[in-house]
């Protein structure tokens, strides 16, 4: 999160700033955050690249700006070739999927909220619920399937007046730069996410570039955005919640408000990333695996998911925190 330079020494990372040089051991690092200026060199990177670490680069704002990410170890032709005529035969039936998986999660957030006296809430998640998979049911097509994602975020967002202060209070969902505290703590942690899901697919054959809710673009990793959708609710807003609502994060303190936009300061960023990362280490039991498993291997777990649909035509069903419970 501050200023300096990462480099090898011996066989060791090595991160200098004004403090000092401070010390990481490889062998038990997976990813890198950049939240400030680094430098580095070609052998710092040739390093952490036959280790298979991925750095990830922030900009000023808190927006994900780009990976260095490594020799892809795990490849499969067959696969790809697979994912791809997914895309093109199943692509509906997958996004469906995906979509409604926003819906659960999103219901069982909220009706954590509405158990404890906030019953303004029922009509959204009687929406959810009830008209959702309704909608779902229909013969659609991909912009249709969007719109009704769109409609479930829009109404989540339409709650938060309910159990958030009102400082926290969404107008409307602005990205960026984000224009205000709530926007800048939900653009900050989907940008966590989304790096984490880029290195969780890493970790499978699944092709980055192929995805099915998201329309795959040339100049981004669009499947971590699919996978991430399911999981926002669970690991990104669940975080924010907690946060605000125990006034650990507050905008007199942890906010730089200028004329068009807001942003996290240093010592709100440091609240945020713990929390955040507690929250992906934080663990659950599975009930099919049967044993104890972590939000950050959840999403990895999904992945897999896809490829048993791509290769067996196993059916897709992503992550639900109703029955993980």
């Amino acid at each position: 999160m501050s200023m300096g330079a990462l480099s090898r020494k011996d066989n060791s990372i090595m991160f200098k700033n004004e403090k000092g040089n401070n010390y990481i051991p490889i062998e038990s690092t997976k990813e890198l955050y950049c939240l400030n200026e680094i430098s580095m060199n070609t052998k710092f990177l040739d390093f952490i690249a036959r280790a298979g670490i991925t750095l990830h680069i922030f900009n000023y704002y808190g927006n994900y700006s780009g990976s260095f990410y490594p020799k892809e170890q795990l490849v499969s032709g067959n696969l790809t070739v697979k994912q791809a005529k997914a895309y093109l035969e199943d692509r509906i039936k997958i996004a469906k999927a995906f979509v409604q998986g926003i819906g659960d999660n999103i219901y069982e957030v909220l009706y954590h909220y509405y158990k404890h006296d906030k019953k303004e809430l029922k009509g959204t998640l009687d929406w959810i619920k009830k008209e959702v998979p309704k909608f779902l049911s229909k013969d659609l097509d991909i912009k249709q399937i969007l719109f009704i994602e769109g409609q479930i975020w829009m109404r989540f967002y339409e709650s938060f007046k309910y159990f958030l202060p009102e400082d926290f209070i969404m107008n409307k969902r602005v990205k960026r730069p984000p224009d205000n505290p709530i926007n800048a703590l939900i653009s900050f942690g989907n940008s966590i996410l989304y790096t984490k899901t880029v290195s969780q697919i890493y970790n499978t054959h699944l092709n980055q570039t192929i995805s099915f809710l998201h329309e795959p673009s040339e100049r981004r990793f669009s499947l971590s955005l699919d996978l991430a959708e399911v999981f926002k609710p669970v690991i990104v807003y669940k975080c924010i919640f907690e946060l605000v609502n125990n006034r650990r994060i507050q905008v007199s303190k942890h906010f730089d408000k200028k004329l068009n936009y807001c942003l996290l300061n240093e010592a709100g960023k440091k609240i945020f990333i713990e929390a955040i990362e507690e929250r992906f280490s934080a663990v659950f039991d599975h009930p099919i695996l049967k044993r104890k498993v972590s939000y950050e291997t959840a999403i990895k777990l999904d992945g897999y998911k896809l490829i048993k649909f791509c290769l067996e035509g196993k059916e897709f069903k992503p992550f639900s925190l109703k029955e993980m419970r």
